[in-house]
């Protein structure tokens, strides 16, 4: 990799080169959602497979997310101190070539081997792939070009449903390959990309970078507790806890729409194809991302208070509207049982179209995960503003690993808690009590958002002041 960046090209760092660059960012960050999400959607072939429970794969989902979790924060903090690029290859590596080998699993406990040293390699992209992607972006589009990044998340998610419920309906293996394959794809073309310097975008740095001059800002571990002491980022921090409480219970949404199907009467593999595909419908809600992106960048220039607010108003919103979606049946639902994947697509839209307990499921649906989809973007761009670049990927790391307690936690426990009710409350309806009650966390997440508005202007103003002296000092030669 040295050698590489020693014989570098005349285009490289060229507009054309950014823009491939983000675009190998984008597929990378969908990757490796895509890994994650694969499992829950593969439940039912997973279980038969290797003879095991659907609390044990919940067991593994959890853990593999805090994992990924726990390992952002190293990472992190390695990218902040050091080259972010190396990081991010080998990370990709590591998640790819775990996941191929989980498609070799004849047990559960080698499938969460290989998954947990997957989740070691997936923390590098999320907080590492965070702090390079932050010093694309400016300020002023900080929330929209977000809302690309976390959507592009949201798109490797439905991926890795679609792939698990429609290829892996009869076999968990084939998603797996194909997945990890695409990682390595991507991971070598990662090398061909351009890093961009800390704070590239940084309108206080746009001086110093045009004379020449370079942003020689690294984190040390003496910065660490300041960090935790920033107001606004404790608040950003603990609003991810009960988040992702709600978040976390949202992964099994594919199994809890499976379900609804077999309660029609249809088979295990219909199910399993016909919840993947309302699942994966049901995700489109996330395309409002960059709408509440858009509109965050605009109330944050009338009120630095902006973006925490629209996230709270988000947050809030959505909890009526997943109670209904939870809730509603797929009476009447009319598929062919044993069909295709396409002839079973068509029914499915058909069935929102004409049955209104389908369509009743399909707004709902779209309904909540539009309102929350405010909160992503303005979350990511919000740790931008109120840190300094070589503390973003720390930070994030540090916000990442709180969620992904919380998120590990949320998934891990609503499965059990539909298990433990299920003789008494039988499939879909156990999975619906289990994610009903875990969307209350949401309601002190607003709270949190409340008092993030509340401290983000004053963390603002001193990052900007921080930046703008340091760039007169090295722009002056001091």
């Amino acid at each position: 990799m040295a050698s590489m960046q020693r014989a570098r090209p005349p285009w490289w760092g060229s507009p054309l080169h950014i823009t491939y660059t983000i675009i190998v960012f984008v597929v990378l960050a969908s990757l490796d959602n895509a890994a994650i999400f694969m499992i829950p959607s593969m439940v039912l072939p997973i279980s038969d497979a290797l003879d095991t429970s659907s609390g044990a794969i919940g067991f593994l989902t959890g853990a593999t997310i805090l994992i990924t979790a726990i390992t952002a924060v190293g990472w992190g903090y390695a990218g902040d101190a050091t080259n972010r690029k190396p990081l991010l290859f080998w990370g990709t590596i590591i998640w790819s070539a775990a996941t191929l080998l989980s498609a070799t699993a004849t047990t559960f406990w080698m499938l969460l081997l290989w998954q947990v040293i997957a989740a070691v390699g997936l923390g590098a992209i999320a907080s590492v792939g965070f702090s390079v992607i932050s010093d694309f972006v400016g300020p002023k589009r900080r929330g929209l070009a977000m809302s690309f990044w976390g959507l592009s998340q949201g798109i490797g998610s439905l991926v890795g449903g679609l792939l698990a419920s429609q290829l892996g309906a009869e076999s968990f293996r084939i998603p797996l390959v194909v997945v990890s394959i695409a990682g390595l794809v991507f991971a070598l073309l990662y090398l061909t990309t351009y890093e961009a310097p800390r704070g590239f975008r940084e309108p206080e740095l746009a001086e110093l970078y045009a004379s020449g001059g370079d942003y020689e800002y690294r984190i040390d571990r003496a910065q660490i507790p300041a960090l935790l002491h920033r107001k606004t980022n404790l608040w950003l921090i603990l609003q991810g806890l009960t988040a992702q409480f709600a978040y976390g219970s949202l992964l099994w949404i594919p199994l809890l729409y499976q379900e609804k199907v077999i309660a029609e009467g249809y088979g295990e593999a219909t199910g399993t194809k016909v919840g993947g595909l309302f699942a994966a419908m049901f995700t489109i809600g996330a395309l409002f991302s960059i709408l509440f992106g858009h509109l965050g960048d605009r109330l944050q220039r009338r009120t630095p208070r902006g973006r925490a607010l629209l996230s709270a108003v988000g947050i809030l919103g959505a909890v009526p509207m997943f109670l209904v979606f939870f809730w509603v049946p797929l009476r009447g639902l009319d598929v062919t049982e044993g069909a295709g994947t396409l002839t079973l697509l068509s029914e499915v839209l058909l069935s929102i179209a004409t049955n209104p307990w389908a369509a009743l499921a399909f707004l709902s649906a779209i309904a909540a995960i539009a309102l929350t989809s405010a909160d992503s973007p303005n979350w990511f761009a919000l740790i931008s503003d109120v840190n300094l670049p070589e503390h973003r990927g720390t930070v994030f790391g540090l916000g990442n690993f709180v969620n992904g307690v919380g998120r590990s936690a949320g998934a891990a426990l609503t499965a059990s808690a539909a298990s433990a009710i299920e003789r008494a409350v039988p499939p879909p309806f156990n999975w619906a009590v289990g994610l009903s009650v875990f969307q209350l966390f949401f309601l002190p997440t607003g709270w949190c958002y409340w008092k993030a508005s509340k401290t983000a202007p004053g963390d603002i103003a001193e990052v900007a002041a921080t930046l703008t002296a340091r760039s007169e000092r090295s722009v002056d030669g001091t």
